[in-house]
Order: C-alpha cells, then sequence, then structure tokens
C-alpha cells in the first residue's frame, strides 16, 4: 500500500492566490513629484510672511506668494496625487500578449 500525502484545502488555496501590490514604481514616483511640488507651493507662499506691519501690504503684493504658490499646490493636490493614485502600470497579462 502506498500511502499518499493529502494536503490540506488551506495550503491549497494559498498557494493558488498571488496577490499582486497594485501601486508600481511609477506611483511612487508621482508621489515624490507631487511631494516636491507642495514643498515648493508652501515654500513660495511663505514668502509672504512678515512680522513687520509696515511691509505687511508689500510683501502680499508679491505674485510668487498670491498666484504662483496656489496654483502649484492645486496642481499638486488636484492633479499630480490623483494620477499617482488611478495610474495603472501594464500587468503581467497585459504585457505578455
Amino acid at each position: 500500500m502506498s500511502k499518499k500525502r493529502v494536503v490540506s484545502s488551506k495550503k491549497q488555496q494559498r498557494a493558488g492566490v498571488q496577490w499582486n501590490f497594485p501601486m508600481s514604481g511609477q506611483n511612487f514616483l508621482y508621489f515624490g513629484v507631487a511631494l516636491v511640488v507642495i514643498v515648493l507651493g508652501y515654500g513660495l507662499m511663505a514668502t509672504g510672511i512678515t512680522s513687520d506691519p509696515q511691509k505687511y501690504l508689500e510683501t502680499w503684493a508679491n505674485p510668487m506668494a498670491i498666484v504662483v504658490a496656489p496654483t502649484l499646490l492645486v496642481i499638486a493636490y488636484c492633479v499630480i496625487i490623483p494620477i499617482a493614485i488611478m495610474k495603472r502600470g501594464k500587468s503581467e497579462t497585459e504585457s505578455a500578449s
């Protein structure tokens, strides 16, 4: 009599299921670019901050602080980060065909 080794169904199920992380290196690159743009936007916005009451109106006449910085922040938060989340790389089945 030969004894057959019986593998439990849990081990078979685990061996058959392979989970792939949905984000690739390209997604993390987009997140990195978004982080750089966000830091740049807040840095430019900080150029309009002053504690001197005499220069208060002069510093907020700075177009980098009132136009460019908010534009960069909107682009980073509303465009680059959603692209980084939703961008899909080629799956193994697509690259094989």
